[in-house]
């Protein structure tokens, strides 16, 4: 028995031997990975072709930065046409595959998550730190010692950058304070229309705060699109607007109880298909007559219990008969989302069947009415008292162009309101701020002994790119610019900025241009953080593509389902 299992294990070794003697491996990395590998190491390789990657993204953004910006015409791939000069919406819709870039982009959105503004900062100024980077490997000096000098460096950026407040909103429902904090954010994206879009925007965040600060949500404050007028006829309403007219004839109501239904109001449909045998017409009427009483009842016991404005995403033609019978207004809302924000505006729950809701689960609302705004219908559902869960601004503008660029100024100045709730403190904005942390950088970086100094003197050149961008973009000349701008901070005027109307040095702080503390904090380390990363990189191996059909990314609708 022994010696059988001795034959049997030999032959299974010749099989094996067999086998691996008909496999012969390639030589070098290449035997390692699977066909179609791709493989790129060391530094000229992988490093440089990294931050060449990173350059390109930032040379695309840099021109659109400040308030002279240029715009991107950027078409996506499903064909929609973007005009912009936001950064976060041009990386977004420029799709980027390369993997470092995509670094970038992605503490880009992270930038956008937390602080609503300084989406172009992160790029701009990563793609700086990565090009002075480049400057020093090939001067000689270590990956480890540039890395370790930039992580000082911002380290010692963010303690300075506390000492550098400069002013501190002290209520944050004084409208007058809010509007001053977040005008540089909207003349960022909308030079000239701060002084109109920056009081709607404080005016529309103070009505729905909460009591709590730390819960303000920016799904609070919409934006209602409609075309025509201009956009100093834009309002802020108390509640929620619907661009869209209500479904029968009653267009008014006050003191509302309103409900909502994520289900059709219509004839139930069965689960299981059923045969039914009628043998006479009188068979047939009574079998219709009885669908036709019991959504009567249905529609009945709704109104009983209070409602007169229903909202639900579809309306049969036989319920619409009994709710103009019953004088009970018939909203569609076929969004989902705009569905929550009614329910959210009038305190309803979203019911999902055709029941009659309870006293709780009935909204309040004090006037529902169809206006016209422009040649557009509107349904405003409209709370008159102070405090308004929901807050929708009314933009008029002329062109669909238009009205995107002014909401995606508005999303970044909700979201630096929401910032603003955390922490007050403001800096001075135009450039100042980086150009006197630049000025102390340098000095830092003389009394650094190792060999970190030259990266930290490289981190204060790549923060005075910043203002160059600024004066760059509004057609001036740089470099005399930069040099005034220099010999001010020199002198110790440590607010001044570049005025990109007259070209001149100005103070920013007398001119009222802040920029929020946080915001910079938040960028600051991003984008620190992502050159660091790309800066370890020393080998890249991508695998060959799968086929089939590629994951869907998430969308922002997506994001928002499990929203309350």
């Amino acid at each position: 028995r022994g010696s059988s299992r001795t034959v049997v294990g030999c032959v299974e070794f010749g099989r094996l031997f067999g086998k691996m003697m008909g496999y012969m491996p390639s030589a070098g990395l290449g035997g390692l990975l699977k066909d179609g590998s791709k493989h790129i190491s060391g530094v000229d390789e992988a490093v440089l072709r990294n931050i060449d990657a990173c350059k390109q993204l930032g040379a695309i953004v840099r021109t659109s930065m400040g308030p002279n910006g240029m715009n991107k015409m950027v078409i996506n791939h499903l064909g929609k046409l973007f005009v912009t000069s936001d950064a976060a919406t041009i990386v977004r819709e420029l799709d980027v595959v390369h993997p470092a870039a995509k670094l970038l982009v992605m503490a880009s959105q992270t930038q956008e998550r937390e602080a609503g503004d300084g989406t172009g900062f992160v790029i701009v100024f990563g793609a700086q730190l990565l090009e002075k980077a480049e400057a020093l490997l090939r001067m000689g000096l270590h990956t480890a010692e540039i890395i370790d000098g930039y992580g000082r460096a911002a380290a010692f950026v963010m303690t300075e950058l506390e000492n550098l407040a400069v002013k501190s909103v002290t209520d944050v429902t004084d409208r007058s304070q809010v509007s001053l904090a977040i005008r540089s954010a909207i003349a960022s994206k909308q030079f000239g229309l701060e002084d109109i879009l920056a009081p709607l925007v404080a005016d529309a965040c103070v009505n729905v705060l909460p009591k709590n600060l730390n819960t303000f949500s920016v799904e609070n404050v919409r934006v209602a699109k409609i075309q025509g007028g201009d956009l100093s006829q834009s309002v802020v309403v108390k509640g929620t607007v619907l661009v869209r007219d209500s479904e029968g004839t009653i267009k008014h109501l006050s003191n509302a109880k309103v409900g909502v239904y994520t289900c059709d109001i219509d004839a139930e449909n069965p689960e299981t298909k059923g045969t039914v045998l009628l043998n006479s017409a009188e068979e047939f009427m009574k079998y219709t007559r009885s669908e036709e009483d019991a959504l009567e009842a249905k529609l009945k016991a709704i109104v009983d219990a209070g409602v007169n404005v229903i909202v639900s995403p579809k309306f049969g033609d036989m319920a619409m008969h009994f709710l103009e019978r019953f004088q009970v207004m018939a909203i569609k809302c076929a969004s989902k989302f705009d569905l929550r924000r009614v329910a959210r505006s009038t305190g309803a729950v979203a019911l999902p069947k055709m029941d009659p809701p309870s006293t709780d689960e009935i909204g309040i609302c004090d006037k529902v009415s169809v206006d016209e705004i422009g040649s557009t219908k509107c349904v405003i559902f409209k709370q008159e008292s102070e405090s308004s869960r929901i807050a929708t601004i009314v933009l008029r503008a002329s062109t669909e162009n238009v009205l995107d660029d002014a909401e995606r100024a508005i999303d970044d100045a909700v979201n630096v309101f929401k910032s603003l709730t955390r922490d007050q403190r403001l800096v001075a904005g135009a450039g100042a701020s980086e150009l006197e942390l630049a000025k102390r950088l340098s000095e830092f970086s003389a009394s650094c002994p190792s060999l970190d100094q030259y990266a930290i003197k490289k981190y204060g050149e790549a923060m005075e790119e910043i203002p160059r961008c600024f004066a760059e973009n509004s057609g001036e000349d740089a470099s005399a610019l930069l040099s005034s701008l220099q010999a001010a901070h020199a002198n110790g005027q440590a607010d001044a900025g570049i005025d990109v109307e007259s070209g001149t040095v100005m103070s920013a702080t007398e001119a009222g241009v802040y920029d929020l503390l946080s915001s910079k904090l938040w960028a600051v380390r991003l984008a620190t953080e992502a050159v660091n990363t790309i800066l370890r990189i020393d080998q890249i191996v991508m695998a060959k593509t799968a086929g089939g059909p590629k994951p869907r990314d998430m969308m922002p609708g997506d994001v928002n389902d499990d929203a309350p």
